[in-house]
């Protein structure tokens, strides 16, 4: 493709961004699987201008704004053209309208932006800090209490793409011949600083055709990712249940950390996610692992369970704020509920999923967010409705499992990307009371029975 070309496909696949209410990686796969005659290597020169823009969003659009333009996808093509890249506005200006499958011509509007761009840079003095580190409105007031002082600092990080890093299976293999596998396929593999299960990859590499992810030596997992299903700490022949495993990440690590015995349950509200993880357990060559879909977090299931699973691992659903290295466009669009009903709806969900947990057995709570109100104000909460249940310091279960000095500090897992060079995520491990007060009992059998009249009785 010529350089024009690529600037055409960068303007087609922003616009579908913008219309398409779904994650925009999903939107580009769907834009290339449309257009297998672009080659791989154009591919990648699109794809990785496309998120380039997307990281730049709010500097893009200042600018924009600045000058009285609209932000359309050609209008911020063309700025980061000029003011990323570092283009002459003549260059820029050439590039439309100038080939068969170039971008149509410049409208005079579009023109004189690209001139009253001209010799500027992406960032300039009288952008607002939140500005600079491409900072949504609704996040910086709970990203800044969050962060303190260290907020400039991890939010600049946020704004880098993820490193691609994997996880070992050691039903497979083991870090030394996961990583030989790899380097027979030419891919240059190292450890993760934190995870024993991990592995740093360089690059990009194709890896859905290395025989040793189809054979499934390696799962895509990032090290924080990982991180959390250590903190689960499930054992050979427990009965474990993963409540919120969406694609299955955390269960093919927790399935593969109890080699391969005892019981791992997926629920998930999205059915279809369940069946999709399926292929990945199989090619794990998981066989203790079971999919159960649930109609709601208060599926009658979980009745039927409470007190039966040594560890309940809760992934809860959340702002994603952790994740905005590899979903730079979800700090712009919001595909899913707001803070406001993420809150109440990871209480419930905690509230529900911690009645499966057997006395003396242990409930984890996650979240890839970096916000307190999802993540330690959700805990807090949580302990002064259900006293049978207290925090395990985090420090403990890295002892427990010899997995050397953890990277916490206090009694949760917080992991940020400036600090650990790990995606954003908290988690909190807590144990239930190994003799169950009498009192309490009651208290939660009442519960349950309220639950189960319905509203009416609660009415009443």
């Amino acid at each position: 493709m010529t350089p024009a070309a690529r600037l055409q496909a960068v303007i087609e696949l922003l616009t579908e961004i913008d219309e398409t209410p779904r994650p925009a990686d999903a939107v580009m796969s769907a834009y290339f699987r449309a257009r297998r005659y672009i080659g791989s290597k154009d591919r990648t020169a699109v794809a990785q201008t496309a998120y380039a823009i997307l990281r730049r969003h709010a500097r893009l659009c200042w600018w924009l704004e600045r000058l009285g333009h609209p932000p359309t996808p050609r209008a911020r093509a063309l700025a980061n053209e000029i003011l990323s890249d570092g283009k002459a506005a003549a260059t820029v200006k050439a590039l439309f309208g100038s080939t068969k499958f170039a971008p149509a011509p410049l409208a005079p509007e579009e023109a004189k932006l690209a001139n009253e761009l001209d010799t500027h840079t992406l960032e300039h003095p009288q952008m607002p800090e939140s500005v600079l580190v491409e900072c949504p409105p609704w996040a910086e007031e709970p990203m800044r209490a969050a962060m303190g002082d260290r907020f400039a600092v991890e939010m600049r990080t946020l704004l880098d793409a993820a490193p691609l890093d994997l996880r070992i299976n050691p039903v497979k293999a083991n870090r030394e011949s996961a990583i030989k596998a790899l380097a027979r396929a030419r891919i240059t593999a190292e450890p993760t600083q934190w995870s024993p299960l991990g592995l740093r990859v360089q690059g990009r590499p194709p890896l859905g055709t290395v025989d040793a992810f189809k054979d499934g030596l390696v799962e895509i997992q990032d090290e924080g990712s990982q991180l959390v299903a250590i903190a689960v700490a499930p054992k050979p022949g427990q009965q474990v249940v993963d409540f919120c495993a969406g694609a299955g990440g955390k269960t093919l690590a927790i399935a593969a950390l109890m080699k391969n015995k005892g019981r791992v349950v997926a629920c998930d509200v999205l059915a279809g996610r369940l069946k999709r993880a399926a292929e990945r357990f199989r090619r794990a060559g998981l066989h203790n692992i079971e999919a159960h879909p649930l109609s709601s977090e208060r599926d009658p299931w979980v009745k039927r369970h409470k007190r039966k699973f040594d560890r309940v691992l809760v992934d809860a659903p959340c702002s994603g704020t952790g994740t905005w290295r590899r979903n730079p466009d979800s700090r712009w669009r919001q595909l899913g509920p707001g803070l406001g009903e993420l809150v109440p709806l990871q209480a419930n969900i905690l509230d529900s999923a911690a009645r499966l947990v057997k006395p003396g057995g242990r409930l984890i709570y996650a979240t890839c967010s970096l916000l307190p109100e999802e993540n330690e104000k959700q805990v807090a909460a949580f302990l002064e409705t259900h006293p049978d249940f207290s925090v395990l310091p985090v420090a403990e279960i890295w002892a427990e499992e010899g997995a050397g000095t953890p990277p916490a500090e206090g009694p949760y897992l917080r992991l940020t990307p400036a600090r650990h060079d790990t995606d954003g995520f908290f988690a909190a491990v807590m144990v239930r009371k190994a003799e169950e007060d009498p009192a309490e009992a009651g208290e939660a059998a009442d519960a349950d029975r309220m639950e189960e009249a319905g509203p009416a009785a609660s009415e009443a």
